[in-house]
């Protein structure tokens, strides 16, 4: 039986008074313009700076390379560790894993839309010279394109701001998975004149929306590997329903402030303390809707209408101190108090099993880090602990690097990592019956030692060996239909090697990456592909008295069978399967790429093989095929002002 409660209270006020903060300081910024070069002559491009949430600082790349192919993407970042499924905006399947995030509490459900969720690591912060914007267009798959939009400028020396919007409208090529995404973001940063005090601010408003179609039917999925002529218009295949659709949306308020409280600085040495505090707020939720139950996902409380929101409210607020010196390097520590709930309005009753409707608690979390760079030599260092609240976690990582020269720089690094699973392995709710559960797992620790070597003259390796106890994952037990989650008792052992390298002959040039994993204890819970390899074969030159710029060639992709992860839409999540090998399938693309001043052109024939092939065995997830072959176009366009 279900019971419904009374939904939580908005945080108005907080939202007011952040959003107030952020345009109050916007405001009073001097109006001063920043120093502007020579009438007609153009700033250098290393003046356009880009801040990372790091504060590491990089500038805009306009140049064209087999780099920048492999991030014009939906993504814009390079995917050949993920396999995309057959239409624009839908999820990925991950080809390998990645431990590098070292979160202590839960993360939200649905993650596998979160692929293309900016956290709060994502965001950027810019210093430009003159007013700068960059846009991304690129097709997509029948009705529908891709957009991305951004614009920044500095008003002043001291204050910039951002405006930034990716959205992506794609019908698809199958029945049923038309997607709807967007990503709004607002940044601005502010120092003073003196540059004691530092202010910085973000707004995100994103969503994902998927209309959701559970794969093809049985019968289709005969069809479709038969490469019946008569179904090569994908949209005459039947699919498993016609009715569903999940949606993730997320709103978020972030502001950074930090105060020099102490500098002596002389010709030689330095010496910084600086204090700062953050404040974040963040809004997310999670929808299923379906109009009529499907009977293979089993009973439902509904028979028509079924609708299940999961919410998170995420309240984050730190202060830290940083000091930075000549002889002792940085040394920053921090104190963080978080506040969640996460849930639903209803409690339900099951015949043998009470399953609450919230998560809802606190954190206080302690850490520090330390990085010294002396005579070639660089040593990294941080930890965290949660001290206080209903979740325990902690992680501590090290790292060693020394750069031999400019062109060769190595790096060893251990990090022992231990966090509660992710909310919706540890509460769920649903209108179907089989997908409501409370669980009391353990934490999930992780231990990983890497290797890295980047070298110019020889390769980029990365090796890692990643230990993994008491991993948590959804899976289907014996007699069941629907995943549930599950821990496994064992231990899970990950290796993983992957090499970059370049070869270049006259205005020839092979670029190749090539990944080696193995699951070395626990491959029935840790599926992935031993081999993953991709080469791209191209012809560089400059054309027309160097007026353009062009890269053509052949791209290859290949990734050995192996029991691939299976989508559930109900959760958004992949689960493990063991019944169902799926890859060994080469995906070839023809490319052509052009870059005329600013603007980088890019025409690209996507699975060009499967036109030769007699039957197909190409799929993203068990019964969801990948693309076929389709040709695609598009543009990133820099302009100054």
């Amino acid at each position: 039986m279900r019971y419904t409660l009374i939904g939580t209270m908005k945080h108005y006020l907080f939202f007011f008074f952040l959003f107030s903060f952020i345009v109050l300081s916007s405001a009073q910024v001097d109006v001063e313009r920043i120093k502007a070069p020579p009438k007609n002559e153009k700033p250098p491009i290393d003046m356009y700076e880009i801040i990372s949430h790091e504060r590491d600082t990089t500038y805009l790349d306009t140049t064209l390379s087999i780099q920048k192919d492999y991030k014009f993407n939906y993504l814009r970042r390079d995917d050949f560790e993920l396999l995309p499924f057959s239409n624009v905006g839908q999820t990925y399947n991950s080809l390998a894993v990645d431990f590098s995030s070292k979160h202590l509490k839960p993360k939200f459900v649905a993650q596998s839309h979160h692929f293309n969720y900016y956290d709060i690591e994502d965001i950027n912060y810019f210093h430009v010279p003159t007013p700068l914007t960059e846009l991304y267009f690129k097709t997509a798959f029948e009705q529908g394109q891709q957009l991305d939009a951004f614009f920044t400028v500095n008003t002043s020396e001291q204050f910039n701001f951002s405006l930034a919007y990716k959205g992506v409208r794609s019908l698809g090529e199958y029945q049923h998975i038309l997607t709807s995404t967007g990503n709004f973001t607002f940044t601005s940063n502010y120092h003073t004149k003196n540059k004691k005090y530092n202010i910085r601010a973000h707004v995100a408003a994103q969503d994902v929306l998927n209309q959701e179609n559970g794969g093809l039917n049985d019968n289709s999925l005969a069809l479709f590997i038969a490469d019946d002529d008569e179904f090569s218009d994908r949209g005459r295949l039947d699919v498993n329903f016609e009715d569903a659709e999940n949606k993730l949306e997320g709103l978020r308020f972030y502001l950074e402030h930090e105060y020099e409280l102490l500098a002596q600085r002389d010709s030689v040495n330095y010496n910084v303390l600086k204090i700062g505090n953050t404040v974040t707020y963040e809004d997310k939720f999670f929808e299923y809707r379906q109009v009529a139950p499907y009977t293979p996902y089993g009973n439902s409380y509904e028979n028509s209408g079924l609708l299940t929101k999961t919410k998170l409210e995420d309240f984050n607020t730190s202060v830290y101190a940083n000091l930075s010196s000549s002889l002792f390097g940085n040394i920053s520590a921090f104190t963080k108090y978080t506040d969640y709930n996460y849930g639903y309005n209803t409690v339900i009753q099951l015949t043998d099993e009470f399953i609450p409707n919230r998560l809802k608690g606190n954190i206080v979390e302690v850490g520090g880090a330390y990085q010294k760079e002396y005579r070639g030599f660089e040593l990294k260092g941080k930890a965290a602990i949660n001290i206080n609240g209903d979740f325990d976690g902690n992680y501590i990582e090290g790292s060693a690097g020394y750069a031999l020269d400019k062109d060769n720089k190595a790096t060893a690094s251990i990090s022992i990592h231990s966090v509660a699973p992710n909310f919706n392995l540890l509460l769920y709710q649903n209108d179907y019956v089989n997908y409501n559960w409370k669980t009391e797992f353990n934490n999930v620790k992780t231990q990983e030692l890497k290797f890295q070597l980047q070298s110019k003259k020889l390769a980029d390796v990365s090796i890692s060996y990643t230990g993994i106890d008491d991993y948590t994952y959804f899976g289907i037990q014996p007699n069941d239909s629907t995943p549930t989650p599950q821990q496994f008792s064992d231990r899970v052992d990950y290796l993983k090697i992957k090499l970059e390298k370049q070869f270049e002959w006259k205005q020839f040039a092979l670029m190749n990456t090539v990944m080696y994993q193995n699951t070395v204890s626990g491959d029935e819970v840790f599926n992935v592909p031993q081999i993953i390899t991709r080469q791209s074969l191209y012809y560089k030159d400059e054309w027309f008295k160097k007026a353009l710029y062009l890269e053509t060639g052949i791209g290859f992709k290949y990734f050995t069978k192996y029991n691939m992860n299976a989508y559930d839409p109900i959760l958004a999540e992949f689960y493990v399967q063991n019944e169902q090998e799926i890859g060994g399938f080469p995906l070839i693309d023809l490319f052509f790429n052009g870059k005329i001043k600013q603007t980088r052109i890019f025409f690209k024939w996507e699975n060009f093989n499967h036109m030769f092939k007699k039957e197909n065995d190409f799929f993203s997830a068990p019964g969801y095929p990948y693309r076929d072959a389709v040709i695609r176009f598009g543009l990133v366009w820099d302009f100054f002002l």
